[in-house]
């Protein structure tokens, strides 16, 4: 359920996009660093936004080094890492850790059950670093498996679980950004949580698998329902990121917020022969 906090890569300037690469590598670089070649594979978009908002906002004192890379070997790639660096690998391997344990317990699929055994061990040097984190995002994680598990196709009842998840892992420190952070973390979880429903719900519908929105998937007006809720979750979201006294990476963070978390919609909306790209904007323009 990660992937949908993406950047608007048109939108960016050639520089803004360069130096979103270097944040995105150097959570590479941190990750196999940390926890070897397969910590690669739990690189995530979401976690270079929250590298890029906590290092503005902390002030984190970048170190930035060119290099070449197994994924780019003829071409040398700045990267650049920072404590805020460290501390989203962690919540990396913690996230893919209990979401591959959580898909075991619920699907039964091999793989997940084969990559959880593997990021375990990687996962206890997490715990032992933030454990009240760790058993928090354990417990919420538990909760959301009862919530589908059981059917209640309220729409906010599972996507306020994952929301509270992301809030835990966004607030960095307990201060006086915490509440702001908090919000962030707690709207854009919920945000990704619905988008990922609304993604899935044909597939889900033929599976018989849990998803919010079945209840109300035949409805006319479906796709603005969905839209609107999206909406909602953005624009509180945004409301508190607004008030953050960010300044190195504000336009770049802003272009995700306002622009990239909507790519995947559209693609989403596309997919679901619900119009094309173009039309996209206008619609949210309307409904705003």
């Amino acid at each position: 359920m990660f992937g949908y906090v993406l950047v608007n890569k048109p939108e960016l300037k050639i520089r803004e996009f360069e130096n979103y690469r270097s944040y995105y590598c150097g959570l590479c670089h941190q990750l196999k660093e940390e926890y070897g070649t397969f910590g690669r594979m739990m690189l995530n978009y979401d976690m270079t936004f929250l590298i890029m908002l906590l290092s503005d906002l902390y002030d984190a004192e970048d170190e930035v080094k060119c290099s070449r890379c197994v994924v780019h070997p003829s071409k040398k790639h700045c990267h650049r890492q920072n404590h805020v660096t460290e501390y989203c690998s962690d919540m990396c391997i913690l996230l893919s850790y209990y979401k591959c344990a959580d898909d075991w317990n619920d699907e039964r699929k091999l793989s997940r059950w084969a990559l959880s055994k593997i990021l375990k061990r990687k996962c206890a040097k997490v715990k032992k670093k933030y454990p009240e984190k760790a058993e928090f995002i354990e417990s919420r994680l538990n909760m959301l498996s009862i919530v589908e598990s059981s059917k209640v196709t309220h729409i906010d009842r599972a996507a306020r679980v994952f929301g509270e998840i992301m809030a835990e892992v966004f607030v960095y420190k307990d201060d006086m950004w915490k509440e702001d952070l908090y919000k962030i973390g707690f709207y854009l979880g919920k945000y990704i949580y619905l988008l990922d429903a609304y993604e899935d719900i044909e597939k889900d519908i033929k599976s018989g698998a849990y998803n919010p929105f079945k209840e109300i998937y035949h409805n006319d007006d479906f796709e603005k329902q969905v839209l609107k809720l999206l909406l909602l979750m953005i624009g509180e979201c945004t409301d508190a990121f607004e008030r953050l006294p960010l300044v190195e990476n504000v336009e770049i963070l802003r272009n995700i917020l306002y622009s990239g978390v909507w790519v995947r919609f559209g693609k989403a909306k596309v997919a679901a022969g619900g119009g094309d790209p173009s039309s996209m904007e206008k619609e949210i323009e309307e409904e705003i």
